[in-house]
């Protein structure tokens, strides 16, 4: 440790040698800092100076450090004032892809301000002066060659996560206690307002420590104390004496009903114990702590039926930056009048904004906290072009920005509280940074604005159901909408509910997630030249959700201008959303599509510019728009695989009771193997490892004389759809009593109709593969393209899809990778894994038109090889084709890597296609001919064997997955 410490104080030393000018000393101040954390110098740690960073308007910056993927750092001349700078770094950091640096620095010779951006976007999580370096060197711990973890003495998220458990705790005991849920909530939030407000200026130091001590010392009452405070806080006459002489007026919204409630001993602890939440400094505290509490203190159900989530604030500066920040910044650099930059400041001070799903106000305080910095930017080139008088007078109101400029609308009405609360407090501590920000530029001004009373904004964030609510008009719309799956939508807000949204939305598709209502209804509500940004499931970019939903925005004079295409959400959600900022009208800026590889925020982002970005939000050629073919899409092309409905249809060998009806010949023909994908793809031999009891289409009588079958499914699988058809028959009741000739459901009713079968069977299937010697199946939902032929006697689950073919061309054009890139950029997706969707990837898939009989065996021979490949790696080494395809990801060289190129190779010259050409759009092309020659009933080349293919039988072989009885 002496020598670290040594060595940083030579650092310190050799800094005196500089003058501190960032164009002529920074790299060599930059070499030895790296030298003093136990590096030769920068390049030898494999940093890089003057890193290129490709902007969205096109433009070329220099990073002067990047070592990825640890550190971003930009160097600036002696005396710079840092945090002035901290929006240059965050756009570096944000284009900073792929392997983006988790940490930003900003030094000034003398100074190290560093920030966490993942983490803490709104002040740096430590600032070290160079002096204090040898004894403070353990804040740039990710400097040491080993990267320990750092120690920062300004970690927010640390704070405000301590904070809000303890807060959330106090909840909780008084919940076990039986005090009302709401008088707890409300009492919770009035403590939480005045414990912040005790820190940041606007009430007496200690009352708060000072009450709990009388009520746990001297035997006085919470009761008393804590409502005697809260009823003055929301008195607009000042007491005349006592204790609560100084407690202002607050305001007549969270304080505007006083239920006191006599606290426990433990109760009054966790308030203003030794450790508890009054000792925390609450002005460190991020407003995203209300969120917490709210997701801490929700009920478990009703937190999952309300789709809430709590969200990161880098990701919410996704949004606010290309929606709010990044117009208003280009309007101030294009000003150059002080009568243009007033005109400025007065049209920001009219700027609204809408979260019409604002949760506990999250995106609302953030969009608050950039328009106040905003308006210092104005303020800050008014002072360059006026006199220290003249601007004195400016800025005689610090601040214009005004929280009854933003709106919120949330179903759930304690997050509606926590929301006013966090734009009431949003105020002062603009109020505050602004002093501040102006002070660093040497503007010493009289405080003439002051924050209380708080504002009431019972008006602004209102408690409602947003898709059945008027919108205010505001200029901007952010927010983060429920997540809702289409297929969950019913069971979670029940049939009436769903019957009543689509009545009000009847131009989207039933089959739409949920948060495609938000879309559709916030570009509905935009004027032109207004902006929005959203977050949704991923599944906005695709199929009917991307139908209803961004195809609509583009296609009514939206303009997306900045995208997330698909990302790993940092919330409580397990999800992976889609980003999307737009316009409505047209932008002449460039646009930009970013895209997180994997599920690791931090690593392998990636970024392109376009000059227009679709509604599928992809790199590639945008497929959206393919045609369905006719051929492809007639009746058995291709199956989603059976559906058991039931866990008593399913029966294990390896269970005594099971293994008996299995091996009974009586049942032979009832009980067949079946596959799921995961054993499918996991399992070495690939086998299934479980069997189903399919009485496919047969009568009650004819499925009761399998006997014990029979009397299982009865005994178990009845009573389950009995119960569940009852229920759907009181939702539907339900539904009529809300509204008259509902739409209604029987789903369950038709299960129950035919209880001892599969919920779906898919006879059209079975009867197909009955036909065949073999078919192809693949995962329905999978991250590699792995597909293989399968025996007729093996009955396939919904997890996979299933190709009627039993040929070895139709085999190896499945496997291919021009098949794969179709896949991927045509279906939809479950969290990070392509979904194949028959309809929108098989439908509309075109197959090679004019494939001569040599091309065609060509592939039949290169897909054979790639199967029997694969049989022999996994016997030999005992492997999955999961275990093979990720170790196929590997760099290096592979046989299984080449046996997959040629195949590719084969399937590209029977579609005439080069290996240097595009597979989307020559895809896409060929998918507008072929749709045009049926639409001008001319003959087409479908799916499976070309038409008049001499000799079928040789491209006919006998391998696939079968058991071996």
């Amino acid at each position: 440790m002496k020598g670290i410490a040594g060595r940083i104080a030579e650092l310190v030393g050799y800094r005196q040698l500089l003058s501190g000018d960032e164009k002529s000393e920074a790299q060599v101040f930059l070499d030895r800092l790296f030298q003093a954390f136990g590096h030769e110098g920068y390049k030898e740690a494999g940093a890089e100076l003057e890193h290129r960073i490709r902007k969205a308007n096109k433009n070329t910056s220099f990073a002067d450090l990047v070592w990825k993927p640890r550190l971003l750092l930009e160097m600036k001349k002696q005396g710079t004032k840092l945090h002035d700078h901290y929006h240059q770094a965050f756009d570096y950091w944000i284009n900073a892809v792929p392997d983006r640096p988790r940490y930003v620095v900003l030094c000034n010779f003398d100074e190290f301000e560093i920030y966490d951006l993942d983490k803490q976007i709104d002040s740096p999580v430590d600032t070290v002066a160079l002096e204090d370096l040898p004894v403070r060197y353990s804040a740039l711990n990710f400097l040491f060659p080993d990267n320990p973890a750092p120690v920062f003495g300004n970690d927010l998220e640390a704070v405000s996560r301590d904070a809000a458990s303890k807060v959330a705790s106090l909840f909780t005991k008084m919940s076990a206690r039986e005090v009302n849920q709401k008088d707890a909530q409300r009492f919770v939030l009035q403590t939480v307002v005045a414990m912040f407000s005790e820190d940041i200026g606007l009430l007496p130091s200690n009352i708060i420590h000072n009450l709990v001590r009388d009520c746990l010392h001297r035997g006085q009452s919470s009761y008393d104390l804590f409502g005697q405070l809260f009823r003055q806080m929301n008195n607009t006459s000042p007491a005349k004496g006592g204790r609560f002489e100084r407690v202002p007026y607050f305001n007549g919204g969270i304080f505007e009903t006083i239920t006191p409630i006599e606290l426990t001993p433990g109760e009054l602890e966790l308030i203003a114990g030794e450790q508890g939440a009054s000792s925390t400094d609450w002005s460190k505290i991020r407003p995203a702590i209300f969120g917490t509490i709210f997701q801490q203190s929700m009920d478990k159900t009703e937190r999952h039926a309300l789709g809430a989530h709590f969200t990161h604030e880098s990701d919410i500066m996704r949004i606010i930056m290309p929606t709010i920040t990044k117009p208003w910044i280009d309007r101030i650099d294009r000003a150059s009048t002080l009568r243009d930059l007033r005109r400025l400041r007065e049209e920001l001070s009219r700027f609204t904004v809408l979260d019409p799903a604002c949760g506990s106000g999250n995106f609302l305080y953030v969009s608050y906290r950039e328009m106040s910095r905003i308006e210092m930017a104005i303020m800050k080139k008014i002072k360059e072009v006026v006199s220290d008088m003249s601007f004195r007078k400016e800025s005689e109101t610090l601040t214009l920005i005004s929280p009854h400029q933003f709106y919120g609308i949330d179903i759930e009405p304690f997050g509606v509280e926590i929301a006013k609360i966090t734009l009431m407090l949003a105020k002062k501590l603009a109020i505050d940074e602004a002093a501040e920000i102006l002070e660093r530029d040497g503007v010493q001004l009289p405080l003439n604005q002051d924050a209380l009373p708080l504002d009431n904004l019972n008006d602004n964030i209102v408690c409602k159901d947003a898709l059945f609510h008027d919108w205010p008009p505001v200029d901007a719309i952010v927010g983060n909408p429920p997540y809702q799956s289409k297929n969950k939508m019913q069971e979670e807000f029940g049939l009436a509910y769903v019957n009543e949204l689509r009545d009000r939305f009847p131009d989207v598709d039933g089959r739409s997630d949920y948060c495609v209502y938000w879309f559709r209804k916030a570009h509905d509500h935009l004027n032109d030249g207004e902006r929005a940004g959203l977050v949704g499931t991923n599944t906005i970019r695709q199929n009917y959700s991307r139908m209803s939903g961004l195809d609509y925005v583009v296609n009514n004079g939206g303009t997306i201008t900045d995208a997330v295409s698909s990302m790993r959400w940092s919330g409580e959600a397990d999800v992976d959303v889609s980003i999307v900022n737009w316009i409505k009208g047209h932008t002449d800026n460039v646009k930009r599509l970013f895209l997180q590889e994997g599920s690791d925020s931090t690593k392998g982002w990636s970024y392109r510019d376009f000059d227009h970005v679709g509604p599928s939000l992809s790199f590639h050629a945008d497929v959206t728009q393919a045609n369905t073919i006719k051929s492809n899409a007639a009746r058995g092309g291709c199956y989603q695989g059976q559906t058991h409905g039931h866990k008593a249809f399913l029966l294990r060998p390896e269970n005594q009771e099971d293994a008996l009806l299995i091996n009974d010949s009586i049942n032979s023909g009832v009980i067949f193997p079946y596959l799921i994908a995961n054993i499918f793809i996991g399992k070495p031999n690939s086998l299934p490892d479980r069997y189903v009891i399919d009485f496919h289409m047969l009568n009650l009588f004819d499925a009761a004389q399998h006997e014990k079958l029979f009397g299982r499914i009865k005994e178990r699988v009845l009573p389950d759809r009995e119960k569940k058809a009852n229920d759907e028959q009181k939702r539907n009741e339900d539904a009529i009593k809300k509204r008259p000739g509902a739409k209604t459901n029987s789903h369950h009713e038709n299960f129950l109709e035919r209880w001892w079968q599969l919920s779906y069977q898919r006879p059209e299937m079975v009867n197909h593969l009955r036909k065949l010697s073999r078919y192809i199946v693949c995962g329905r939902v999978t991250l590699r393209p792995i597909f293989d032929f399968v025996s007729p006697q093996i009955r396939p689950n919904d997890s996979l899809i299933v190709f009627p073919y039993q040929d070895d061309y139709s085999f190896g054009i499945l496997q291919s990778d021009i098949h794969w890139i179709w896949f991927v950029n045509r279906g939809a997706t479950l969290t990070a894994r392509p979904r194949y969707t028959s309809n929108t990837v098989f439908d509309t898939f075109p197959w090679p038109q004019s494939a001569s009989h040599g091309q065609i065996k060509n592939v039949a021979l290169a897909a054979t090889k790639l199967r029997h490949l694969r049989n022999e790696l996994k016997a030999t080494y005992g492997k999955s084709y999961r275990q093979l395809y990720r170790e196929m990801d590997l760099p290096g060289e592979s046989p299984l890597k080449e046996a997959h190129s040629k195949l590719n190779i084969a399937v590209r010259a029977a579609y005439g296609m080069s290996n240097t050409e595009d597979p989307l759009i020559f895809l896409l092309e060929l998918n507008r001919r072929v749709a045009e020659r049926e639409n001008n009933s001319l003959p087409v080349t479908g799916p499976g064997l070309p038409p008049g293919t001499d000799r079928t039988d040789q491209f006919i072989t006998d391998d696939c997955l079968k058991m071996s009885y």
